[in-house]
């Protein structure tokens, strides 16, 4: 049987490990709180920046925007539950708003930082960055 998600090589694996660094420190650069959510094995709860490598072929770094707890929990519960996606809830439509804004200013500020920076399938990555090279 194959694997459902084949690996990349030890080599892709560290370029990527490579431009991550280069995005954490340009985005720290510009103020933002960065962490590595991939490095710290556990669920991503912290606010900020979260940037992180994927492992496989398909992969790459990615960056994406978590809102603090108080308002991700629930609004993700509210989501959950089910609403009318045409006159959603304030806390619904504040969420996704935080969400669009900052992938939005994530990729204008990575890609004026020397990034090159692609907006994923949102249905696969939500409301994440890709980040495939780094031109400076």
């Amino acid at each position: 049987m194959a694997e459902p998600h084949p690996r990349a090589t030890p080599e892709i694996i560290a370029e990527r490990e490579a431009l991550a660094k280069r995005v954490c420190r340009e985005l720290e650069r510009a103020g933002f709180p960065v962490y590595r959510g991939d490095l710290s094995g556990s669920p991503h709860t912290q606010a900020g920046v979260d940037v992180h490598v994927t492992p496989f072929t398909d992969g790459g770094v990615y960056v994406d925007w978590e809102t603090a707890a108080e308002l991700r929990d629930p609004a993700l519960d509210l989501l959950a539950k089910g609403i009318d996606y045409s006159n959603p809830p304030v806390l619904a439509r504040y969420y996704n708003t935080v969400l669009n804004q900052m992938q939005a200013a994530l990729l204008e500020i990575l890609a004026s930082a020397g990034f090159e920076v692609v907006r994923p399938d949102p249905h696969g990555h939500g409301s994440m960055v890709q980040v495939t090279e780094y031109r400076r």
